[in-house]
């Protein structure tokens, strides 16, 4: 199942950090639509809300290691020279290259390889965490529960674990208060690390997502770099 599907988003009024090209973001959301719409953008809701299940699974699985040798030398999680402006603590996705960076010093970087989809080359500008959330629900939008009948089982949403799109831990960021759709998150497809997949925003290995969860707090400025969509 692919990550996420395709929607259209206007991020009207998102004057702080944006730049011109975020004004229409193609994303992928890990979520329905928070007030009651089954799709951002729609007034029409396609799911119960009554049967959706928890936003967060209340086991917390365990994570199944992927050895090293299965990832590309240079997306394993290592340590490295960064010579952005960025302040430490600061996460930087460079989808071009598939990489996320946590600032740890000026010149110094935990970096992470990650796998991107449409969504991740859609959306650049400056965010933060806004939300957290361990082995997350996913809600498919509108649009692939019409023409994917792998999610239409999950019309009312996927609960949380390790078969979930979503993976292990999802980061959901926001800017000037308002949520772009654009996630970094887990995945059960581990393979995807380093490429450019069909859909979906920036996922990580689930072991690597786990660390870097626990490393960051809700308000963590995010920098997405401009994509040459390559």
């Amino acid at each position: 199942m692919t990550c996420l599907s395709r929607r259209h988003f206007l991020l009207s009024g998102l004057v702080l950090g944006l730049s011109g090209r975020a004004a229409l973001a193609q994303s992928y959301s890990g979520e329905a639509d928070p007030f009651g719409g089954g799709s951002f953008g729609t007034n029409e809701q396609y799911y119960d809300p009554a049967l959706l299940p928890p936003a967060e699974s209340p086991i917390d699985f365990p994570i199944a290691e992927i050895p090293p040798r299965k990832i590309k030398k240079q997306f394993r999680r290592q340590m490295v020279e960064f010579d952005g402006p960025e302040e430490p603590g600061t996460l930087v996705v460079d989808p071009d290259n598939r990489f996320l960076y946590q600032v740890l010093a000026y010149g110094s970087a935990m970096r992470y390889g990650v796998g991107v989809g449409r969504a991740g080359f859609a959306w650049e500008g400056n965010a933060q965490i806004g939300m957290k959330r361990r082995w997350p629900r996913w809600v498919p939008p509108r649009e692939m529960v019409d023409r994917d009948e792998r999610a239409k089982p999950w019309v009312n949403g996927q609960p949380g674990g390790p078969e979930n799109p979503l993976g292990a831990r999802a980061l959901y960021l926001y800017a000037g208060g308002q949520d772009t759709l654009y996630r970094i998150h887990g995945t059960n497809q581990p393979e995807s690390i380093g490429k450019a997949m069909s859909s979906g925003c920036i996922r990580m290995l689930n072991q690597d997502i786990a660390e870097l969860y626990d490393n960051v707090i809700v308000g963590t400025p995010v920098r997405v770099r401009p994509s040459q969509g390559a």
